[in-house]
This record gives C-alpha cells, structure tokens and sequence, in this order.
C-alpha cells in the first residue's frame, strides 16, 4: 500500500506504508511585541515554527519547550493550544517517511535573547532564530503547511 506524503518543497511522493515512522511533534507560536519566533529550514530556506519530535515518555508541553531552548535559546510558557494537523511527510534528505501528528501552541516567552546563529545545533533542521514582524512575512517565505496557523493568528495579531 502506498501512501502520499509531502516533501519539503511541498511536491508528492508516493511511499510505501512500511516506510512510514510515526512522530508526534509540538510547535510553539511565540508572539512578542508584534513579532513572531521562527526558525529557517536549512533544506529550504523558508521559516517554520520553532518545535519538533516528542521522546517517548516526555509530555507534549516539555517536548516543546525542550525543543525551543534547544534550537532558539529561550524559555517559554504555553498560553493555549492553537491546532492539531495530521501529516504524512516525506524527508528527502535522509530518505525517511513520517506520520506526524503536529500539535501547535500559542506561547510567550519568558526569556527573548536568542542563540547566536553559531550556537544551533549544526545536525538540526531548524537554524537562524529570528523575532520577525508579524505583518511583514509573505506566505512564499514560509514553509508548506504554516497557512492555517496564519489564518487563526490574523484573528487575534494581523
């Protein structure tokens, strides 16, 4: 049986339901000051959310606020929850297919000096933290999938 995924770049490739690994994920939507958190995917080169995998055993909010210190340096609190999304996604550049369950939360930080784009962890996906105002990304700067994230945030910032 094969299944259709999406890549990074936002193409479909089919991939064998075998292939498949399963991956809950928690991405934090941090808003400050009119400004938002982002990472830029190294593949791309366009933004996404700060966040990634949950170990198994770990609670979804440490996960997340695990995975924000690591790649941007600061602290955060969960404020409330945002939006679940199923994905099917496929890595090119490690050949791995992924059922993943994404869970985003509006949060706001505690701390807001991020790493120094030297100090990212070199192996990660994520690099260059940047506070970005809110009205001034373009949908084609953002990774596939971040526009229904966009739209409940025009409820309350744009």
């Amino acid at each position: 049986m094969l299944i259709e995924c999406t890549t990074l770049q936002g193409d479909k490739k089919m991939i064998s339901k075998e292939k498949l690994v399963f991956r809950p994920a928690a991405y934090a939507v941090v808003i400050n000051d009119g400004k938002i958190l982002l990472m830029k995917t190294k593949t791309t080169g366009k933004y996404w959310f700060p966040g990634g995998g949950i170990d198994l055993g770990e609670k979804l909010e440490n996960a997340m606020k695990r995975e924000v210190r690591e790649e941007a340096g600061i602290e955060i609190e969960v404020e409330k929850f945002l939006s679940f999304k199923e994905v099917f996604f496929y890595y090119e550049p490690l050949d791995e297919a992924y059922q993943n369950f994404s869970f985003f939360y509006l949060c706001k930080p505690i701390t807001t000096e991020l790493l120094d784009d030297d100090k990212v962890d070199q192996e990660d996906e994520s690099e260059k933290p940047r506070w970005i105002d809110l009205k001034s990304i373009k949908k084609e700067e953002m990774q596939t999938g971040s526009e229904e994230i966009f739209q409940l945030l025009e409820e309350f910032y744009l």
